[in-house]
Formats: structure tokens, sequence, C-alpha cells
């Protein structure tokens, strides 16, 4: 067995031995969709767009987001603070080959929250109508998945703790979801808190589902936030790189 397909047996098995954060990971941006999608049902933002066209993609982005921060953060945490990653270096194994296996696994999980997520939002409840591109989902969540996973790196480089990992993703990923629109309409914010939103990676990542589900933009709009996410995806990856650490011990 070569050293990707066993870090993704063992990183899989990790994951579905903790079950309440997996219930979380999923029943997080459900909840979610349930309140916004029940307080704005039938209502519409500005252009026209149904409400549900615009919650919808900015939670199910948030959500990915935020599953991709925080179990990347924790397990690389985790795996240094027990000295896994220190074994794991005595092996044949390298930093590229780590990497690949954790984006795999949480790549897998955003289309399993993609898929249960989108097709909740398509009940009749909610109203969701697939008025975009929506297959443009693929590269996005592909680019978005490695934005974010490359951030979770980050995080779990720079903590040393539970508690730390924890507080530094919420102070990264609460307000990103607020300044990007996940939860409400970007055109309510004033014109300097919009630009400002522009150096957020959720702003592309939310932008392009929302283009590609609810049919706001269209495919060139999608390629400029697909852009947007290439950019942070290598700035965040190279700063993963250089801070990166085997062992707490050195």
């Amino acid at each position: 067995m070569s050293a990707y397909a066993a870090l993704n047996r063992a990183t899989y098995q990790a994951s579905i031995r903790d079950k309440a954060t997996l219930f979380f990971t999923f029943a997080f941006p459900l909840a979610f969709l349930v309140l916004f999608g029940t307080l704005f049902k039938g209502q519409r933002v500005d252009g026209g767009l149904a409400s549900i066209n615009y919650t919808a993609p900015g939670i199910l982005s948030w959500g990915v987001g935020n599953a991709a921060v925080f179990s990347t953060g924790f397990a690389l945490m985790q795996w240094r603070r027990d000295d896994l990653l220190r074994l794991i270096w005595r092996t044949p194994t390298s930093l590229r080959t780590l990497i690949a296996s954790r984006w795999t696994i949480v790549l897998a999980v955003a289309v399993v929250q993609s898929l249960l997520f989108t097709g909740v939002a398509l009940l009749p409840f909610f109203g969701l109508q697939l008025d975009g591109p929506w297959w443009a989902l693929v590269p996005l969540l592909v680019l978005g998945v490695t934005a974010f996973v490359a951030l979770g790196l980050v995080v779990g480089s720079v903590a040393n703790t539970p508690e730390s990992v924890a507080g530094l993703a919420n102070i990264l990923m609460v307000p990103m979801a607020f300044l990007s629109g996940s939860f409400f309409p970007d055109d309510l914010m004033p014109d300097w808190l919009r630009t400002c939103a522009t150096v957020l990676p959720l702003h592309y990542l939310n932008d392009g589902v929302t283009d590609a589900m609810g049919g706001r933009g269209d495919l060139t709009d999608i390629a400029v936030d697909c852009a947007g996410l290439i950019g942070f995806a290598a700035l965040f990856g190279l700063i993963a790189v250089r801070i990166f650490r085997w062992s707490n011990r050195t």
C-alpha cells in the first residue's frame, strides 16, 4: 500500500470515528438553511433573485470552507502534538503526500455536503431553482477546498492546542462569512465594506457558487471567482509550507 493510500485510509477511519464532528459537519449548514430559508421564504433580494437562490449558495460555501479549515487545522495540530507527524516524517512520506491525502478527504466531504445540502434546498418548501450553470460547481468546489485546506494548514501550523485552533479558525471564518455575504445580501453593506470583502477567499467561493446555482452571473463571472480562489490557494499554500512543522520539538 502506498503512503498516499495509507494516509487516506487512516484519515477516513479517524473521521468516521468522531461521530460528533461528523454530525455537525453536515447538520450545521442544514440548520442555517432551515433558519434562513424559513425566515426569508418567498422574498427576493436586489436584482430580483429569489432569496433562497442567494442564501442557499452562501450557506453551502461557508459550510464547505468552514469544514475544510476546522478539520485540517485540528488534524494537523493533533497529529503534531501526538508526534504522529514526526513518525510519518521518518517514513518515505513527503509533505506533498501528506497534504494531498488531507485534500482528498476534505474534497470527498465537500462533495457529500454539497449533494446533501442541495438536495434539501431543492425541496418544495425551500424552493431552490438551479437557474445557472450548476455544473460549474465542480471547479469551484475543487478550488474552494484547495484554498481553505491551505488556510487550515496555516491554522494547524500556528496553533498548538485544540482551543487555539478553534479560536483562530472562528476568528477567521465567522467575520469572513458575514463580510462575504454568506448569510445576507452583501448589497446591504456599505460600499467600502464590500470592497474590503474582495480580499477574502470566501467572497470568491460564495460569489461563484451563487452564480452557478442561483443564476446571478455568467461563466465570465465564475471564471473571475475561480481565478481569485487560485490566487488564495497559492498564497496560503506558500505560507503553510514555510511555517509547517513535523514536530513541536523543533
